[in-house]
């Protein structure tokens, strides 16, 4: 049997003990970041997500400025209205001024709290210094005008017709 001495074992047993203790510890940091996270958002009373054009994600759902308005407004007649809502960024767009303003226009509207996520810090939403703005439709982005839109199959105007009916009639005397 093999004999280690007493200070080898005890070196080694101090050398296991003390990478598992920073393991553990590197562990421990990881998981409390994300249950802060988790226990911050918990503590608002609504949670919204800034998505494309100004539009925000509400309960899974794509909502224009003013649809978002017409949600308070409904939460207000029902007597759900939230005290503090909670603006993050969503996987496809990040918070932009735009929804801040819109955010502004509610807070002032329906009397709530609005906080946003500022680069991982909160941020309380104020009105005035950020200059709220009126409430507006989603507009899709205009398509340019395609010089195909009156053409029937065959690629002649619609206004052509006459020219076709007089040439297919034509010598039945």
């Amino acid at each position: 049997m093999i004999r280690l001495s007493t200070l080898s074992t005890r070196g080694a047993a101090v050398l296991l003990l003390g990478s598992l203790l920073v393991l553990g510890g590197c562990h421990r940091n990881a998981t409390k970041d994300t249950v802060g996270t988790t226990q911050v958002q918990n503590q608002f009373d609504m949670t919204m997500k800034a998505y494309k054009s100004g539009q925000f994600l509400i309960d899974g759902a794509v909502v224009s400025a003013l649809d978002a308005g017409s949600h308070f407004s409904y939460l207000k007649d029902t007597g759900k209205l939230p005290k503090t809502v909670l603006l993050l960024p969503s996987d496809d767009s990040k918070i932009r001024k735009q929804h801040l303003q819109y955010m502004a226009r509610l807070e002032l509207d329906y009397g709530f709290v609005a906080y946003y996520d500022d680069g991982g810090k909160l941020a309380r939403i104020n009105p005035v210094e950020t200059k709220a703005r009126a409430l507006e439709d989603y507009h899709a982005p205009a398509s340019a005008p395609s010089s195909d839109t009156n053409k029937d199959a065959a690629g002649k105007s619609y206004g052509d017709q006459s020219s076709d009916d007089s040439s297919q009639g034509g010598g039945g005397h």
